[in-house]
């Protein structure tokens, strides 16, 4: 059968048998075929435990090599995968365990230490990620099995295990493959049906057009695994093309995250934002910003010189050997994306969500159109529900090989997703140019009507606020008729400064009052809210929005 995801894994599992696949930052190495193997030998307790076909198998940990054996192998079993984001609460934790109704689960230590088994009745087997000993099986044989599993394995392939040998799930292009669960800006998780199309259709997009990357490769895996943006192109698409991948099993920190650009060069890099924004804003603008550097910058020869240099040192500080930067997740902040536009930096911005796994738009930086998310991508419609799609504002809606079945066991939610001729609601606004070039307006659920009738964006007055001093992040909501901004301060800038804490409620107020002098009357701002910690993000590090909706007064 063709456009099969699970043959390209096959093949490329053949082709680059003896190449570097997987490393734990600073730890050992497994090359392709110790990946087969363990596959093999995961497959092996999977059948001991009684586990069939379609089965949910649910993944909660730190990103790790063992993590994506556990993924490769939970698909190539024939049974379906459940990604957990290990920051979430237990609680939340246990839910999705049994709404899933998962009969496997694989924790890491740090994960498992804070669940308790007897929330979550219907688990057959529970593993350790970290090793993959058995925590829990309510087959005793299944222990030991793990026990001697060499030695069955041996007895599974008497004479070797070679490339000949792999013979995985030979799935059809609507079974489900991943659940995953959603935690997004605007409602509470929601199980995602992906199927084996969108994964494919998703990974081939990324072979066909990405060019630039070959086998050997390296690429840093940072973004949490158990979202479909960092799961897709960090991992599927590296895997499939023959990469060598190197997690950050540690909470992937600025400075963590700089010294593995350092050392591992990657040809591609993944990024949000928040990470572009402050690398921007901490370190590069206020470096521009000195006396001798302004001066230069106003002379065109050297204002010429000055920009190279920057570009270079930026290009640098993200290893230097990379094809482009890939930013998706969120809006990038349109000061930060004309400074990187001025100084020629190869970045590109690119749309998705979890319910199309996770690919609706992109473009190569070289033909990208500043402020846009690039273009719709193959295998995918796009529309505009508005009567001029290129000048007025209408809800982004799409449909294609991505999309995926609906929520799982959630009719109502899965029959309100899409409209009646089978196109999904975003729940994003945008337009969409004559060029094909998709641009992002805000979200349909966030969007505020004022007394007067007219249209409020929010994210448009936030990106405004969040370029003004020492602001880091910022919410505006409607409260009682009015318009309020949330304010995460820079805290880290602000002591760097010397600046008393006690006077920053003042220069918020200054930075409204500016604010509020660029802005028409009805979208103005009459009051604000300091936060001392940053926002509660998705995975995807977007900013919970309706955690946020009553916060004045609380």
């Amino acid at each position: 059968m063709s456009n099969r995801f699970l043959a390209l894994i096959e093949n490329s599992i053949r082709e680059h048998w003896d190449f570097p696949a997987y490393s734990d930052y600073n730890s050992h190495t497994l090359h392709y075929k110790d990946v087969a193997r363990r596959i093999e030998k995961y497959h092996i307790l999977l059948e001991q435990a009684g586990i069939k076909k379609g089965d949910k198998v649910a993944i909660a940990g730190r990103n790790s090599s063992n993590w994506a054996i556990s993924f490769f192998g939970t698909l190539a079993y024939g049974a379906v995968a459940v990604p957990i984001l290990h920051e979430f609460k237990p609680d939340n934790i246990h839910h999705i365990v049994n709404h899933s109704e998962a009969k496997v689960l694989l924790a890491g230590s740090s994960v498992w230490e804070n669940l308790n088994e007897n929330a979550m009745p219907d688990l057959k087997l529970i593993v350790e990620l970290d090793n993959f000993s058995i925590l829990k099986s309510k087959n005793k044989q299944v222990i030991q099995v793990r026990e001697n599993i060499n030695e069955y394995f041996g007895k599974k392939y008497p004479r070797s295990f070679t490339a000949d040998n792999l013979a995985y799930h030979q799935e059809q292009p609507d079974e489900l493959a991943v659940l995953n669960y959603t935690s997004g800006t605007s409602s509470f998780s929601k199980g995602v049906m992906i199927p084996y199309r969108s994964l494919w259709s998703n990974v081939q997009f990324a072979y066909d057009k990405l060019g630039y990357i070959r086998p050997g490769d390296n690429i840093v895996c940072m973004l949490p695994m158990a979202h479909m943006y960092g799961l897709a192109f960090e991992i599927l698409n590296a895997f499939n093309k023959g990469c060598h991948v190197h997690f950050l099993t540690r909470t992937p920190s600025p400075k963590i995250i700089s010294q593995a650009f350092t050392t591992v060069k990657p040809i591609l890099i993944l990024a949000v934002p928040l990470i572009i924004e402050k690398i921007i804003k901490n370190k590069v603008l206020p470096e521009l910003d000195k006396t001798l550097l302004r001066v230069l910058l106003k002379l065109p020869y050297l204002n010429q010189k000055v920009l190279r240099k920057v570009r270079q040192k930026l290009v640098e500080s993200f290893g230097g050997q990379f094809g482009e930067v890939v930013i998706g997740g969120a809006a990038l902040n349109k000061e930060v994306e004309s400074f990187l536009q001025e100084i020629e930096f190869p970045y590109t911005v690119g749309y998705g969500m979890t319910e199309c796994g996770p690919l609706i738009s992109y473009e190569p930086w070289k033909t990208f159109k500043a402020g846009s998310c690039g273009r719709i991508v193959d295998r995918m419609e796009a529309r505009i529900d508005s009567p001029d799609p290129e000048n007025e504002v209408g809800e982004i809606l799409v449909r294609g090989m991505n999309v995926m079945l609906g929520y799982y066991k959630n009719p109502e939610a899965t029959k309100a997703a899409f409209t009646d001729d089978g196109w999904m609601r975003t729940g994003d606004l945008g337009t969409l140019d004559k060029d094909g070039f998709l641009y992002i307006r805000g979200r349909s659920k966030s969007m505020i009507l004022s007394p007067s009738g007219q249209n409020i964006y929010p994210e448009e007055i936030e990106d405004k606020l969040n370029n003004m001093i020492y602001v880091a992040e910022s919410l505006v909501i409607e409260q009682n008729g009015k318009l309020v901004a949330l304010i995460y301060p820079d805290w880290e800038q602000i002591d760097a400064a010397a600046h008393p804490h006690d006077r920053i409620e003042q220069l918020m107020k200054e930075n409204i009052r500016q604010l509020n002098a660029e802005l028409p009357a009805y979208s103005q701002l009459s009051g604000l809210k300091l936060y001392q910690e940053e926002f509660e993000k998705t995975p995807k590090r977007s900013i919970k929005r309706y955690l946020y909706q009553q916060a004045i007064g609380n």
